[in-house]
C-alpha cells in the first residue's frame, strides 16, 4: 500500500507520545505470507532490529500474530512463555521489557507494533491499552484507504470500459454513480495523504459530465461541489455537514454560495443547473 511507511512511522510516533516508551518499532505482514518484517524503528541505538523477519508463532511478536491479541514480557531474554529465536538482535539493542500489539485490518492481522524499554520492568495495562488504541486507529485508517483505493479503481475501470463502448449509463446506473460521487467527495476530505486525496478528487471530477457537456469554467469551489453532491442525493444540510465534518450552518453557507453562482433559488433547481452544466453526474 502506498505511503505505508509514513503511516507506520506516524503510528509509532503517536505510540511513543501516548506511552512514554523510548523505543517503538514495527512492520507489516509480508505479501503472501504470515511473517512480519520490521521496517520502521524510532528511538533505537542500532540497526539490529531493522529488516528482521518475525515468523508466526516465534517470539513475542509471532505469538501476537497468531493470537491477534496484545502481549508483553518483563524481561525478553529470560521469559519462558515465548520462544527465543530473536534474542540476539533484541539483546544487541539492549531491550528488556517489550510489549506488542496487532494491527488488525478486516479480520486479519496486518502488522505488529512494538514498544520497549531497557530495564526489566512490568509495562502494565495502561501501556498496553494505549498501544492498542494506536494500533486500532492505524487499522481503521488502513481499512479506509484500502476501500477508497478499491472504489477508485472500480470507478476508473468502469469509466474506461464505458468510454470504449460509448455507452450511456442506465437510470439505475446514474443513481449509483451519483451516490458514489457524493460519498467519494466526502471521503476525500478525510484522507490525510495528499497524493491519494488528489487522485480521489480527480476521479470525482471525471465522473461528470452527466448527459450534457461540462462547462469549461467551473464556477463552484471544491467545497461547494462537495455539499451540492450530497444535496443531490437527498442529504439535508445537517447530514451533508456531518459527512464532510462541517457545521450545518457552514454546509448551508456553501449551498447558498453555489445557488448564487448558478443563479438559482432552490435546492432542486441548483442540483438541476449543476447537472445541466456537467458539474455533477
Amino acid at each position: 500500500m502506498p505511503q505505508l511507511g509514513v503511516l507506520l512511522r506516524a503510528a509509532l510516533g503517536r505510540m511513543r507520545h501516548a506511552t512514554g516508551l523510548p523505543v517503538t518499532f514495527g512492520g507489516a505482514v509480508a505479501l503472501n505470507s504470515r511473517n512480519v518484517r520490521l521496517t520502521e524503528l524510532t528511538g533505537t541505538c542500532t540497526d539490529a532490529l531493522r529488516g528482521l523477519v518475525i515468523r508466526a508463532g516465534n517470539g513475542l511478536g509471532g505469538r501476537v500474530l497468531v493470537t491477534a491479541r496484545p502481549g508483553s514480557v518483563e524481561d525478553y531474554a529470560t521469559d519462558a512463555r515465548i520462544s527465543h529465536e530473536y534474542d540476539e538482535p533484541v539483546t544487541a539493542e539492549g531491550l528488556r521489557a517489550i510489549a506488542a500489539v496487532p494491527v488488525v485490518v478486516g479480520e486479519s492481522v496486518f502488522g505488529v507494533l512494538y514498544g520497549g524499554i531497557r530495564q526489566p520492568l512490568p509495562l502494565g495495562t495502561r501501556v498496553l491499552d494505549a498501544m492498542s488504541q494506536v494500533a486500532t486507529r492505524l487499522g481503521i485508517e488502513l481499512t479506509v484507504r484500502s476501500e477508497v483505493q478499491r472504489r477508485v479503481a472500480d470507478l476508473e475501470t468502469a469509466a474506461i470500459t464505458r468510454a470504449a463502448r460509448e455507452d450511456a449509463p442506465t437510470a439505475p446506473e446514474w443513481e449509483q454513480l451519483r451516490e458514489a460521487h457524493a460519498e467519494l467527495r466526502s471521503i476525500a476530505q478525510q484522507i490525510t495523504d495528499p497524493a491519494l486525496r488528489h487522485r480521489l478528487q480527480a476521479v470525482c471530477d471525471r465522473l461528470p459530465p452527466s448527459r450534457s457537456r461540462p462547462t469549461l469554467n467551473n464556477p463552484l469551489s471544491s467545497r461547494e461541489l462537495d455539499v451540492l453532491s450530497l444535496v443531490a442525493v437527498g442529504c439535508s444540510n445537517a447530514e451533508a455537514g456531518r459527512r464532510l465534518r462541517l457545521q450545518p450552518e457552514t454546509a448551508k453557507s456553501y449551498l447558498r454560495s453555489a445557488m448564487r453562482k448558478l443563479g438559482t433559488h432552490t435546492r432542486m433547481e441548483t442540483v438541476i443547473a449543476a447537472r445541466r452544466a456537467g458539474l455533477l453526474p
